[in-house]
This record gives structure tokens, C-alpha cells and sequence, in this order.
């Protein structure tokens, strides 16, 4: 795997992770009691955005590492998935 490669699937996984990632600890203004005037009560007290970036990246990393591992030994092949469907070579 190319290093434009490996920063381009990092890329990806860490998006989808953010998206995970991102209602954990939310906490609406409604659910607090204090609606702040103009706002949706809908709308999070404190979203902890660094805190969310930084587990991000962490969980990003595991998921990228184990990836990683799995195409440098080969652990599963395009042969191995399509054989319990009989359309292996």
C-alpha cells in the first residue's frame, strides 16, 4: 500500500468514524432546561468538539490498524469472500 493510499483510507475511515463518533455525551438544551433565546432546543449545550476530534482520531487509528494488518498478510482475499457463493476461480 502507497502512502497516498494509506492517508487516503485513513482519510475515509476517520470521516465515518466522526460521524460515530459525534453523539456521544450530547446533551440538548432541552434536556438541560436552560434554552438559550434564538436557539433550537434541539441544539447541545457543550458538544466537547476537541475532546469528539481526539477519540475520533483514536478510534480511527485502531480501525485503520487492523485494516492495515489484514491487507499486508492477506488475511481475507477476493477468492475467500465470493467462495461460500460458489463463484470462486
Amino acid at each position: 500500500m502507497t502512502k497516498a493510499t494509506a492517508v487516503a483510507v485513513f482519510f475515509l475511515i476517520w470521516w465515518v468514524v466522526l460521524f460515530a463518533v459525534l453523539p456521544w455525551g450530547v446533551h440538548s438544551q432541552h434536556e438541560g432546561g436552560d434554552i438559550a433565546p434564538g436557539t433550537d432546543p434541539g441544539a447541545p449545550v457543550l458538544p466537547h468538539l476537541g475532546r469528539k476530534l481526539l477519540w475520533t482520531t483514536l478510534v480511527a487509528g485502531v480501525v485503520f490498524a487492523a485494516c492495515y494488518v489484514v491487507y499486508v498478510h492477506r488475511l481475507v482475499t477476493l477468492n475467500g469472500l465470493l467462495a461460500p457463493f460458489g463463484m470462486h476461480d
